[in-house]
């Protein structure tokens, strides 16, 4: 039976975020309409465009080589893989033993590390300055998220992440310790230069100096732009729940209970939807940042990161 819950908790997980994944996008962009005073699209508007996108027929530029073809489909496949071992309904999965901090960090750099191959094998002025782009911020922003979650490691004693979210569930006044405030201000900028969210990057905008993630994916169409699009939708919502499980865990099932199983996916996506409604707020009130000024927005969060470590270390050392 307990073979049977891990089985359907991993499956669940990765159902949640593929088919979650648009709807998050199309509700962010609902609120952010409300709150500029639009009616907006609707929250099926992504699975409408995708829809589009997938009747259509692709279009592969002159010159370009396997990289460019294999991106969308590795983007969204990595993508995939981590939300299979990302806690996000249950801590007590067939794979719990696989999910370490390291390995969920380096599938979400191999999927950024597809898009800039990409875009360099355009061979555009565009691909090529996107990519340069996106690696500078994966440059700062992966090493954050690295020491956010670290930090947290320390009082558990692993880095196994279901292994966190089970250990902080026991002890909830963590949540409100300087280590607990410091790691979720840096995870939550990481969060969003991961995603490409203003400040640091517009999703809604094709400006030359401003995009970062647009300019890798401008020469996809059809079914490779549907995956690309789910690519990037799927990791906002695999980081907001990660996000959500670390810092606001009750709900997650932590044992065989096919009742905690099933009320964890509503408990998870009234958790993410919030954070989605948060950001797609402060959307509304931000402005994007210069581009030079980005590194120095990515250093803070990593400086808050450091900072998080630190102070788990001497408190965890003087207890």
């Amino acid at each position: 039976m307990r073979n049977a819950l891990g089985y359907a908790a991993v499956v669940g997980q990765v159902v949640a975020v593929v088919a979650g994944a648009p709807l998050l996008t199309g509700w962010m962009r609902l609120v952010r309409a409300r709150l500029e005073g639009r009616a907006g699209a609707g929250v099926l508007q992504p699975w409408r465009d995708a829809r589009k996108l997938l009747r259509k027929e692709p279009v592969t530029p002159v010159g370009t080589g396997p990289a460019f073809r294999v991106a969308p489909a590795l983007l969204v496949a990595t993508t995939a893989v981590a939300a299979a071992l990302v806690p996000l309904l249950s801590t007590a999965t067939p794979v719990s033993g696989h999910a370490d901090l390291i390995v969920v960090v380096a599938l979400f750099a191999l999927g950024t590390l597809a898009l800039a191959l990409a875009g360099l094998d355009t061979g555009t002025a565009f691909g090529g300055m996107g990519a340069s782009r996106e690696m500078t911020v994966a440059a700062l922003v992966e090493p954050t998220i690295l020491l956010s979650v670290f930090a947290l490691s320390i009082p558990a004693g692993t880095t196994n992440i279901p292994a966190i979210v089970a250990d902080a569930l026991g002890q909830p006044a963590r949540f409100a310790s300087p280590t607990g405030l410091l790691a979720v201000a840096a995870l939550a900028v990481a969060v969003l230069a991961e995603t490409g969210r203003i400040p640091v990057d517009n999703p809604s905008t094709h400006l030359e100096l401003t995009m970062i993630h647009e300019a890798m994916v401008l020469e996809y169409a059809g079914p490779d732009l549907a995956l690309v699009e789910l690519g990037a939708q799927m990791r906002l919502a695999l980081l907001l729940g990660l996000l959500s499980s670390l810092f606001v865990p009750w709900g997650i099932a932590t044992g065989a209970s096919w009742a905690a199983l099933a009320a964890a996916p509503v408990l998870c996506a009234v958790k993410v939807a919030v954070l989605g409604a948060l950001l797609a707020a402060a959307e509304v009130c931000w402005a994007k940042v210069r581009l030079f000024r980005v590194p120095e927005l990515l250093a803070g969060s990593f400086l808050l990161a450091l900072l998080s470590v630190s102070a788990s270390y001497f408190l965890n050392g003087a207890s």
